[in-house]
């Protein structure tokens, strides 16, 4: 079970649309080339985030059927969601953090769990004015499809879709990457939270890392979604959160980088990559960047 892809593809598009139409109309005609240009290159980087970014259910999913077992504790807390509701940009990046919540949820068949925070959700999408889409109906579509997974999948995407396209009327293109980025994060910060919460005295370091080896090929897999998101969020504003997120991100892309990835898998020697040992960076970078949005 996934959201289908066209969910980032509506926001990011939201992203996109609003870049290109700023400015006063004075400037607009002197600046066509540029918008014209402006545009094109967007457009481009919108089909790199689609393919490359996760949607919130994907890496949820993807912990799922490895066999890795549900921890609550990696779950963002919903009792914030108040403080979270006072500012847009905290709004924003925290319906993305429980977006990949639901999705971690329902993966797990914790479908009463997951109305609990499709309510909060609610909660953040009425602060930013989105209207008619965390509703009291979609509760119900919720509760009636509560043993369906695909189902679910279904409801969640059109929410979301209903969202990105109320976004992308009133022209927020920031909010729009900042939802992207909540959810990615949340995605990253379970995989890499289940990896570290694993028992280290169960099993031998070798088997233990044979265990552990679908899960941390789920994150090692996120190098390309790291350096997506990061191209994503320099085209927006630069304010807080923004520049703190960015700085982590750079942070979180040399972290990849240094693992030499593609040169290890080349040579056929992904076993000196998978050990957790060598994602204790990526996962501290992870967690300061998840703490800084969920504070």
């Amino acid at each position: 079970m996934k959201i289908n892809r066209l969910i980032h593809f509506s926001l990011c598009l939201a992203a996109g649309f609003s870049l290109v139409s700023c400015g006063s109309s004075s400037d607009k005609q002197k600046n066509s080339d540029e918008f014209s240009a402006a545009e094109d290159s967007l457009k481009q980087q919108i089909e790199e985030v689609v393919y490359n970014i996760p949607s919130p259910s994907e890496i949820p999913y993807l912990l799922q059927t490895t066999g890795a077992e549900f921890n609550e504790g990696l779950l963002s807390s919903r009792e914030k969601v108040d403080q979270y509701a006072s500012r847009h940009d905290k709004a924003a990046l925290n319906l993305g953090i429980y977006a990949s919540d639901i999705g971690y949820l329902t993966s797990y068949d914790k479908t009463q769990e997951a109305i609990d925070y499709l309510n909060a959700s609610k909660t953040l999408a009425d602060n930013l004015g989105v209207t008619g889409t965390f509703d009291a109906q979609l509760l119900k579509k919720f509760e009636e499809n509560i043993s369906n997974k695909d189902s679910l999948t279904r409801v969640l995407d059109n929410t979301i879709k209903q969202t990105s396209n109320f976004l992308k009327d009133n022209k927020s293109n920031k909010l729009s990457a900042l939802i992207i980025t909540g959810s990615f994060v949340e995605g990253l910060y379970i995989s890499t939270g289940v990896v570290k919460s694993y028992p280290k005295n169960l099993l031998p370091d070798d088997k233990r890392n044979q265990v552990l080896t679908p899960l941390m090929r789920i994150i090692l897999q996120q190098k390309k979604s790291v350096s997506e998101l990061l191209k994503m969020l320099k085209t927006v504003e630069q304010t807080e959160p923004v520049v703190a997120i960015v700085n982590d991100l750079v942070l979180l892309e040399t972290a990849y980088g240094k693992l030499n990835i593609e040169e290890q898998i080349a040579k056929n020697r992904g076993d000196l990559v998978l050990t957790d040992k060598n994602l204790e960076e990526i996962t501290t970078i992870t967690e300061r960047i998840r703490k800084g949005i969920t504070s």
